[in-house]
């Protein structure tokens, strides 16, 4: 069995329904509670411009299915790995952040594509030398 522990809250202005595109730039403010106990965890993270963060998708849609039509796909039929669908198996989101400052146990971010309340299970730094790789492409995205 595997047991993960949320670290904090997600809060941003999004109840039912979260934007697929220009997030970044969305109006509202964008904040992370940590729980008091790991506050100490942020130590030199405000250092950083930018942070992955992962989350527990507790508002699912639908039941995951093996084989998706995404809604930026133009019809395109792939399969649930190849695509950031929310309606996993394991329901992990990923996102990146631009961290905008930390104050306490806040971190003040970038607009984020998630639902208020949503449990943080971890954040992780974005390091452009180990995370940016020059020959990522875009795949069946690319394709028309």
């Amino acid at each position: 069995m595997i047991n993960l522990i949320p670290i904090g809250i997600i809060h941003t202005p999004y109840k039912e329904d979260a934007p697929f595109t220009d997030f970044e730039n969305a109006e509202g403010e964008f904040s992370i509670e940590m729980n008091p106990e790991y506050t100490e965890g942020l130590y030199l993270l405000d250092q950083l411009n930018y942070c992955y963060i992962l989350f527990h998708f507790h508002k699912p849609k639908r039941v995951p299915k093996m084989r998706v039509y995404p809604p930026r796909g133009n019809g395109i039929e792939v399969g649930l790995w190849a695509t950031r669908s929310p309606n996993r198996i394991n329901p992990i989101g990923l996102t990146i952040a631009k961290i905008i400052r930390i104050d306490g146990n806040m971190i003040y971010t970038s607009g984020l594509d998630i639902f208020d309340g949503t449990p943080l299970l971890d954040i992780k730094p974005y390091i452009r030398d180990f995370d940016m790789k020059d020959d990522a492409n875009m795949g069946w995205i690319s394709k028309e």
